[in-house]
């Protein structure tokens, strides 16, 4: 049974690449997104065009990590880190307090979880409206009794989307406490070396896996633009 023993930090310590900067931007401006989204839905008033923008925003940076994990780096992707149920139990029974390189078993879940809830919430919203002013840029393709459906799913998995923020950070909190520290590596990329697995490889973070992702982005980036042409110049048609 291995264990994870905290040491104190050490600023020339050889450190691994562990988060390319494309998983990383996507982590921040995804973060950004949500808490503008959820700001602003509370606001309401004048304040849901920005939440229509933040909504589009996000379901083009979640569409992104979609595809960044089934072509990204070792870290990012999804065949790194996502395991059986078997694999998960059996980390929790003899390993918890064992380190990763990337997310342990129980975290893999988590993040799919929460990527799943967020692209689903995202999607719901293009096909929402409020039956005052603000639409989702997609309402105007399907019926009424959709769109009508939609917006209560939508407004409904708001509040799991509470819960699954609250869990995350709760996680992220535990894991401070304990010394381990997961906010440092996701902005600088780096983790010390000697808390990792023996043979820990670094992830790939040079120019071409930045100009990747940059062509990535840019297609998405008119995705985005569409959408938001879409919602904000598009005829209103409500119910």
């Amino acid at each position: 049974m291995s264990s994870y023993q905290v040491r104190p930090p050490n600023k020339t310590a050889p450190k691994l690449r562990i988060w390319d900067l494309p998983t990383r931007l996507f982590h921040w401006l995804l973060a950004v997104s949500i808490t503008g989204a959820l700001i602003t839905i509370n606001l309401g008033g004048g304040w849901m065009e920005w939440h229509v923008r933040f909504g589009i925003a996000s379901f083009v940076l979640l569409l992104f990590r979609v595809v960044w994990g089934l072509i990204g780096p070792r870290y990012a992707r999804f065949s790194q880190f996502v395991t059986t149920p078997a694999k998960t139990i059996a980390y929790l029974r003899h390993n918890a307090g064992s380190r990763h390189a990337g997310h342990n078993p129980l975290g893999a879940w988590s993040v799919l979880a929460m990527l799943f809830l967020f692209l689903f919430q995202s999607s719901t919203g293009l096909f929402a409206n409020d039956d005052v002013m603000t639409q989702g840029p997609l309402a105007q393709f399907v019926s009424n009794d959709t769109v009508a459906l939609l917006t209560r799913i939508h407004s409904f998995s708001e509040y799991l989307l509470y819960a699954i923020l609250a869990l995350h950070l709760g996680a992220i909190a535990f894991y401070s406490l304990r010394g381990e520290a997961l906010i440092q590596p996701m902005v600088t990329g780096d983790v010390p070396k000697h808390t990792l697995p023996s043979g820990t490889q670094s992830a790939r973070d040079d120019w071409r896996v930045r100009l990747g992702a940059l062509v990535l982005a840019l297609a998405l980036g008119a995705l985005a633009w569409w959408l938001w042409d879409l919602a904000f110049n598009a005829p209103m048609s409500f119910s």
